[in-house]
């Protein structure tokens, strides 16, 4: 009776090991697969985190030397071709890039053309003002790269914002007065090429530099109604090449 009760005993005892044993291993079982099933989504969450996201929105000032050259009227009627003066621009610039590679720009510029000339044993300088809003479609290589291309065309629309005409001299009176007759604005195609270098590890700080051109569509002269006076300003189209340097900021 006492050895029945014993080995009673002892199978009871073992079975309550192995049950403890099989839902140990069940525990663990899920345990690892809960961890496992986990380490694809850490990963992706991981990998996602460590990208950088574009930069939509584009701010930048500029520094714009701009090439160019006007042929002007003379007393009698002639015509005296310009020659290639550097005046200074300055201007601000605004961007939406749409993704990487395609983006929209708009910009204000703003530059003095000046010309002198002789006319007979007198010494003109003629200044014109311009405010140029070009609105260009801009192609990159790689806006988040460290180092981007990019090639711009567009309309631009100048407005004439102020001019000016002094002559100094000692000669025969003139019959006629020279007065400058410009259109209050004009319209042609800008143009261009830059790099743009970024100058903090996140790549929204960047140094710009680039050419920038533009041809114009309509002449940049007007009629002259007033009775003795001429226009010094001859009916051609508007046309200038320069550079620019500059910082933008994206955000």
């Amino acid at each position: 009776m006492k050895s029945r009760n014993l080995i009673l005993t002892s199978l009871i005892s073992l079975l309550g090991v192995t049950t403890y044993a099989e839902t140990n291993s069940e525990k663990d079982s899920v345990n690892v697969n809960q961890f496992t099933s986990s380490q694809p989504n850490e990963k992706l969450f991981k990998d996602n985190s460590n990208e950088e996201e574009l930069r939509h929105l584009e701010f930048g000032v500029r520094y714009m030397p701009t090439f160019s050259s006007i042929d002007v009227h003379t007393h009698d009627g002639g015509v005296i071709d310009g020659s290639v003066s550097v005046s200074h621009g300055f201007g601000i610039m605004t961007a939406l890039n749409l993704n990487k590679h395609i983006g929209i720009q708009a910009e204000a510029n703003y530059y003095q053309i000046t010309q002198k000339y002789s006319d007979r044993s007198f010494d003109n300088d003629l200044t014109i003002n311009y405010l140029n809003i070009p609105v260009l479609l801009s192609l990159n290589t790689n806006k988040e790269a460290r180092v981007n291309f990019n090639v711009v065309a567009g309309p631009q629309f100048g407005f004439t914002v102020g001019s000016k005409f002094k002559s100094s001299g000692v000669g025969p009176q003139d019959s006629t007065k020279a007065v400058v007759g410009l259109r209050k604005g004009d319209v042609g195609v800008a143009y261009g090429a830059g790099f743009e270098f970024a100058l903090n590890p996140s790549h929204t700080f960047r140094l710009d530099v680039g050419y920038r051109g533009f041809y114009g569509l309509v002449n940049m002269d007007t009629e002259i109604t007033q009775q003795g006076n001429y226009n010094v300003i001859v009916n051609a189209s508007r046309k200038t090449y320069g550079g620019y340097v500059g910082l933008a900021w994206m955000f």
